[in-house]
């Protein structure tokens, strides 16, 4: 099977001119810095420091703070641990009572690592509500459609009975 031909590139390059500069380590990493802050690619970031102007198809990008992606990583990985262990209990005949307060604990973590994603992108959470989806032990279970009588009392037999 022959691959399709590369599509051409543009021809109209507007942008043919390159300013190139010398730094020491410490200067790049501030250069890089300073232009993550901005949210904008290194590029950019030069064409606005120098002309006041990031160029019409500059795109804002999200500045990462890397130290908090890396707590938040750990995170993900201890609660994603925890949630394959439940799993295996349940799989293995576990009682699912003996694990809903492990199940709270991981939707609590989960709620936690939303956060922490939150303050590593600088954004404010939308104050959603995570949904309870683990119901409490005090709970009676839902009841069985099946062989539960219907709301007046009497149970209605089925119709080829």
């Amino acid at each position: 099977m022959t691959q399709p031909p590369p599509k051409p590139k543009s021809e109209k390059r507007q942008r043919i001119r390159q300013v190139k500069t010398r730094m020491t380590e410490a200067e790049h990493a501030a250069f890089l810095a300073r232009a993550d802050k901005a949210g904008l690619a290194a590029a950019a970031f030069l064409r606005a420091a120098a002309i006041g102007n990031a160029g019409p198809r500059a795109q804002r990008r999200v500045p990462a703070d890397a130290q908090a992606m890396r707590q938040v990583l750990g995170h993900l990985g201890k609660t994603g641990s925890n949630l394959n262990q439940i799993a295996r209990y349940l799989h293995t005949g576990g009682m699912p009572e003996t694990v809903l307060p492990d199940i709270r604990e991981a939707l609590a973590d989960l709620a936690r690592i939303r956060g922490l994603i939150y303050d590593a992108l600088g954004k404010d959470p939308d104050y959603a509500r995570a949904v309870d989806l683990a119901p409490t032990v005090d709970q009676p279970p839902p009841p069985d459609t099946k062989s539960a009588p219907p709301p007046g009392g009497k149970a209605v037999p089925p119709p080829d009975a």
